[in-house]
């Protein structure tokens, strides 16, 4: 069979250019698309719903969440490109970057649960599923690059915030 490319210093092979490419629009596409989805279902400030409700002391204001995200997004990207380049391909990084694509399904679920369907119990739970799925990229992600696990620390600590605020939704309204 032949080579992918020349060995790197960390063992794994480096991919050819364009390969990388097309690997990087796919991982910052998905962190992009699912931002744009959230983003569509999620009228937060201006929807009657959210306004009705009973929200957690310290619910930060609408322009937070908008600041917060984008930040979130490009952090989990670059932590999955990273990872993509120290393992040299898709298959040798099946496993993290199946977990990242996973997580963004997740995290665009909770949008549509919490927000498009006032599903706030429910919701809870998805973001439960996210919490322990980004808790197990950054796992999945330190076997490749300890720098690209980090990166993930502050949707956690987002995620973990996310989940009081949820949380009180659900047993304040």
């Amino acid at each position: 069979m032949p080579s992918a490319g020349p060995e790197t210093s960390t063992g794994s092979r480096e991919a050819p250019v364009e390969l990388t490419v097309i690997a990087f629009i796919g991982i910052i596409g998905g962190a992009c698309l699912t931002a744009a989805l959230g983003a569509l279902v999620s009228p937060g400030a201006v929807d009657p719903w959210y306004q009705s409700l009973s929200r957690a002391p310290g619910n930060p204001p609408g322009y937070v969440f908008g600041a917060v995200w984008p930040a979130l997004y490009a952090l989990m990207a670059i932590g999955a490109c990273r990872v993509w380049l120290k393992a040299g391909g898709w298959r040798a990084a099946d496993s993290p970057l199946g977990v990242y694509f996973l997580q963004l399904m997740v995290n665009l679920g909770w949008s549509v649960l919490f927000f498009h369907f006032h599903m706030a119990v429910i919701a809870l739970i998805d973001l439960a599923a996210l919490w322990l799925l980004t808790l197990l990229m950054i796992l999945e992600f330190r076997r490749y690059s300890p720098i690209a696990a980090q990166l993930q620390y502050p949707y956690l600590a987002w995620l973990t915030f996310a989940g009081y605020l949820n949380a009180w939704v659900v047993f304040a309204n």
